[in-house]
């Protein structure tokens, strides 16, 4: 098998509060713990390459959403691939399963880095501990390239706390997530919901440090690039686009497992 998968129960913490669907951020993260798992089984987990003096860093984020999210105390299934090693980065696809369909699917770039220099090394052994499934979830990798701004909507200040702080002692990724979060219109996420995200991580941060992110809206409709910035200098870009929701997209109109439960 090429493809490693994991099912899970979905937590009321990972639901969108209207909805009791999960949310996008969340499904990012599950993807994310997919693909610790799927390398702690191959001894590749961030706590086997420290030992080596190295880290896994993610370059890139591309998730589309084509179905229904699954619904809290539902089950869902995520399935992860490596698509492409190249020398010096490597793509895991994913796809997120709900009820037997294709509800969110995706792929992110990651680099391995010496945990000292911050400078990549090379993915040999990348290619000797996992399989390559030459099957893309969104078709061709391309490059992020932000749309045309048309005009700022949004600013927003963050400084970092420990809680920020990940296994590799930079923020975490969901942070700059968060914020891209934030700066959405209100009025737009009470009748959109998430079409597609793509992210782009430019440069590290760390404790203490104060993000600012501003949200522009594009060229493009329902559209939004949000630039996240230390000083100046942009160390995430983020574009979201969004789709208008379904009516009653929050009534569940078929029984919850949970409901069968202690009867």
């Amino acid at each position: 098998m090429n493809k490693y998968t994991k099912t899970y129960t979905i937590t009321l913490y990972d639901t969108n509060a209207r909805t009791l669907r999960l949310r996008p951020i969340s499904a990012i993260m599950y993807f994310q713990e997919t693909f610790a798992r799927y390398c702690a089984s191959r001894r590749m987990a961030g706590y086997d390459l420290i030992l080596e003096n190295q880290i896994w860093v993610i370059s890139e984020i591309n998730m589309e959403i084509v179905g229904d999210l699954p619904f809290w105390s539902e089950e869902f299934k995520v399935e992860i691939w490596f698509s492409d090693i190249s020398k010096i980065k490597a793509y895991a696809d994913f796809n997120i399963c709900y009820k037997d369909n294709v509800v969110a699917k995706g792929n992110i770039m990651y680099i391995l880095l010496n945990a000292t220099t911050r400078r990549p090394v090379k993915t040999d052994e990348l290619l000797s501990k996992f399989e390559v499934c030459n099957e893309l979830a969104l078709g061709e990798h391309t490059k992020m390239v932000l749309p045309q701004f048309t005009e700022q909507y949004t600013k927003i200040a963050h400084t970092n706390s420990s809680s920020d702080i990940d296994f590799n002692k930079h923020v975490n990724n969901k942070v700059y997530i968060n914020l891209a979060e934030m700066t959405v219109p209100d009025e737009l996420k009470q009748t959109h919901a998430l079409k597609s995200i793509r992210i782009r991580f430019n440069r590290e941060t760390f404790l203490g440090d104060t993000l600012h992110c501003t949200a522009y809206k594009t060229a493009l409709p329902d559209t939004y690039a949000h630039i996240i910035e230390k000083d100046g200098v942009s160390v995430c870009d983020i574009v979201t686009s969004w789709k208008e929701h379904k009516e009653n997209v929050n009534i569940v109109d078929y029984d919850l497992d949970i409901r069968k439960e202690n009867k």
